[in-house]
């Protein structure tokens, strides 16, 4: 009987110190999100009053804008020419029209609802 009465005084002050540093990250998450100077509040306008919307006029689709990557390549070469040493040249950077990802998400998905 005395050492079952051990295990579960053990297990309970284990157990409170877990929850108590638990509740003290918590308190911490939400002392930083409160002082956080990156967040930016978002104003509210006053609310002006309803005026009758226009009729919606049928538009040609707009073709959506070319995202620049020119930063996301600068990056990739620097960690490539970092990697590789001074004597590396990249001579061009294009996407790959591979679907090898996205059939291998599949079937790990088809082969986890079996």
């Amino acid at each position: 009987m005395g050492n079952i009465q051990l295990g579960v005084t053990i297990m309970l002050i284990n157990m409170t110190i877990v929850f108590c540093v638990l509740f003290g990250l918590c308190i911490m998450i939400r002392v930083i999100h409160a002082v956080d100077p990156t967040n930016k509040k978002k104003e509210v306008a006053p609310a002006k009053a309803a005026a009758p919307a226009p009729a919606p006029v049928a538009a040609a689709p707009a073709a959506a804008p070319k995202a620049d990557n020119s930063a996301v390549i600068a990056v990739i070469a620097a960690a490539v020419a970092a990697y590789e040493g001074d004597d590396v040249k990249i001579v061009a950077v294009r996407p790959v029209e591979s679907t090898t990802w996205k059939n291998a998400g599949r079937a790990v998905g088809i082969a986890n609802k079996v």
